[in-house]
């Protein structure tokens, strides 16, 4: 996320609605922080100083508007329009009413145009999605303990990212940890890692 932000990602435009909601927020909580300034103020502040941070994943969709409508020569608007039209179910009115719009607009470029967002939205990360799987994931080792201190966490951290996927729906991914797949290096058992030796062959 550091990197995002200075690479110029999820800073605030102008007139970005998701700018104006995030302020929105803040300064509701800010409204509010006199009725309980011990738990609202923390929360108040966090979010203040964390805005660029917390939107930067937003970025990246808009990268990828912004170099389909360079491509085909389209103000980002329209394209934009186009991305919107794939949330739609196309079983409804409004998907085909917003079909026949815009490709009255942009004419013959419009099946490239929403060919390249349909790629560009399949490659795109959905943040919830993200979310709802660390959470089912991280449920199970959490279930047990009536504490979670930073020594669990640490350790628990360290397990997720070396521990090797069992199955995956990428076929490059079975028999990798999250670390080997970042860094594209080979380690040895996170037992070992933690100090413990060398795995011994099971025996028969």
């Amino acid at each position: 996320m550091a990197r995002a932000r200075r690479a110029g990602i999820g800073r605030s435009e102008p007139g970005d609605p998701r700018i104006d909601l995030f302020d929105f927020i803040v300064a509701e909580f800010g409204r509010r922080e006199s009725d309980d300034p011990r738990r609202i103020r923390p929360v108040r502040i966090a979010l203040q100083n964390q805005r660029d941070d917390l939107l930067a994943f937003a970025g990246v969709p808009d990268d990828k508007l912004s170099m389909i409508a360079r491509a085909h020569q389209l103000p980002e608007n329209v394209v934009r329009a186009a991305c919107v039209l794939h949330r739609k179910p196309r079983t409804s009115p409004a998907y085909w009413h917003g079909w026949n719009r815009l490709r009255a607009r942009m004419g013959a470029t419009f099946l490239a145009v929403f060919d390249a967002m349909a790629k560009a939205m399949a490659q795109t990360p959905r943040s919830s999605a993200l979310v709802e799987n660390l959470n089912s994931r991280l449920g199970k080792y959490f279930t047990l303990r009536c504490q979670l201190g930073g020594s669990y966490l640490d350790l628990l951290r360290f397990f997720l990212n070396h521990r090797c996927f069992l199955r995956s729906r990428v076929p490059d991914r079975i028999g990798k940890s999250p670390t080997q797949l970042m860094t594209g290096k080979d380690h040895p058992h996170w037992l070992t890692l933690l100090g413990f030796g060398p795995l011994q062959p099971q025996r028969a």
